[in-house]
């Protein structure tokens, strides 16, 4: 298969061939375009049945993903992870033995006990990943898996940070997915309330100042007083913007409001609440925030400053200068902004309509845009894998490749996330990793399932797995 690794070369030294064009686009161009930015690109015979469909209609369905049933063979496969379908306490109760068992192993010596700790570990890491890549792969429901990924990144959690190993599975299933097309305000506030949002950006352990924990038992968590660091990304990254017009005394005072938001992670299991209100830990003081003078009112604080930071205009812009980014251009038109940031404060942050609002303008359709987002890593082995047309039984060569790109699957340790931006991923070693990986993978030599020729994948055309394999979503090539 010389022909592949020469198209690539080809594909993935031009990154400028998308052009400005005056011309309308073709029917098989607006169905390759929806389907490579509503989803993670076509898989054998998408390209078609889009076409015959209507992109429109192709559109509409994406975002009501609720019309279109799961294939029974993905589902049957969701069904055998356990670690998928646990609770948040659940999961926590087992991590937290697991941590034990290996303290206990490490006192008394036992190598073997710690290795079968580290392999539980890593069953459990794995079994998010595959379903998250096996929803992503073969999923017709392609727009809420592209939006889970943006929204998972937009409020970012560490995987490798303590106990948000056993959480981030309950994260993305409980805080993230149901609302990824729902208002953005239920988002937001599933994301504050979720305990591995609360632990990573350390607010369970925030406090007023001068509180007096009761004694710890153990090895406890340490309560140490008050912690900007939750109310720092929920104001300069979920919502408003590092340029959203806050100060530091906002930052501080947010925090305050949200002292006493919590979770006791020895308890998850007994009780089964994943979120609590200590009151105990509250400033109960009068908070002057964003120009508000905010009496004591408990809980309820936080909850109004959610509700605050959902209907603002800097989160509105904030909100729709991101879409417009991830779907049409590294530097978005501000136009197209202006119009998402409008249409988000109308609709009350309704999410679905902004996107429908996003893919019917006409900065989504302009020929200068088709073809202009490089492919972050996992959009990029993700739409190889759905080109292929194999059945992916073995996803550890996609998180190595994964991994090797710099993007492992739930491995952005900053609060910010994974860029979408060509800048990000754009460097001559990340092209020669993507060219071994398209190689190999096109060779048959990955143990995904079983050794497969490109040429002989059912219903596949040479052109189409061509097309996946760019870098852009639809870059024009020449040989």
């Amino acid at each position: 298969m010389s022909w592949f690794p020469r198209l690539l070369v080809t594909v993935f030294s031009v990154t400028a061939l998308h052009a400005a064009s005056a011309r309308d686009l073709s029917g098989e161009e607006r169905a390759l375009h929806a389907l490579n930015r509503l989803g993670y690109g076509a898989r054998p015979g998408d390209l078609q049945r889009v076409m015959d469909m209507g992109v429109e209609h192709y559109i509409d369905v994406q975002l009501h993903p609720e019309t279109l049933p799961q294939p029974p063979a993905l589902t049957q496969r969701l069904a055998r992870l356990p670690a998928v379908q646990e609770s948040a306490a659940d999961a926590v109760a087992q991590f937290t033995a697991a941590q034990q068992a290996a303290k206990q192993d490490d006192e008394a010596g036992n190598a073997a006990g710690r290795q079968q700790r580290r392999e539980a570990y890593q069953r459990m890491a794995e079994q998010v990943a595959e379903a998250r890549l096996a929803r992503a792969i073969d999923s017709p429901r392609q727009l809420e898996e592209v939006m889970v990924d943006f929204w998972y990144n937009h409020f970012n959690v560490f995987a490798g940070k303590g106990i948000d190993r056993a959480l981030v599975a309950s994260y993305e299933r409980d805080a993230i997915r149901p609302y990824a097309l729902g208002r953005f305000r239920d988002l937001l506030g599933a994301t504050a309330h979720h305990p591995a949002m609360l632990f990573y950006l350390d607010n369970w352990l925030s406090a007023a100042p001068g509180y007096q924990p009761p004694r710890r038992a153990g090895n406890g968590p340490k309560v140490n007083g008050l912690n900007e660091n939750y109310a720092r990304e929920l104001m300069e990254l979920h919502t408003l913007g590092v340029d959203g017009g806050y100060t530091q005394q906002d930052v501080t005072e947010l925090a305050r409001m949200l002292t006493g938001w919590t979770f006791a992670p020895r308890q998850m299991g007994r009780t089964g609440e994943s979120f609590r209100f200590d009151p105990a830990r509250h400033d109960n003081g009068t908070k002057q925030w964003l120009g508000y003078t905010v009496p004591p009112g408990g809980r309820a604080e936080g909850e109004w400053a959610l509700d605050v930071l959902a209907a603002h205009p800097a989160t509105a812009h904030h909100i729709a200068y991101q879409l417009a980014q991830y779907f049409v251009a590294d530097a978005p038109p501000p136009a197209l902004v202006d119009t998402l940031a409008r249409r988000f404060l109308d609709t009350q942050g309704d999410i679905r309509a902004v996107l429908a609002t996003l893919f019917s303008s006409r900065e989504f359709w302009n020929p200068a845009y088709v073809g202009a987002k490089f492919k972050t890593p996992y959009q990029y082995v993700v739409s190889v894998a759905r080109a292929s047309g194999i059945d992916v039984l073995n996803i550890r060569p996609l998180l190595g490749t994964l991994a090797q790109l710099g993007m492992p699957l739930y491995g952005c340790q900053t609060p910010d996330g994974y860029k979408n931006t060509e800048a990000a991923w754009l460097n001559p070693d990340a092209l020669t990793r993507r060219i071994n990986f398209a190689t190999a993978y096109a060779s048959g030599k990955l143990p995904l399932a079983k050794p497969y020729d490109v040429d002989d994948a059912p219903g596949m055309g040479r052109r189409q797995l061509e097309r996946a394999a760019q870098p852009n979503d639809n870059a024009r090539w020449t040989t």
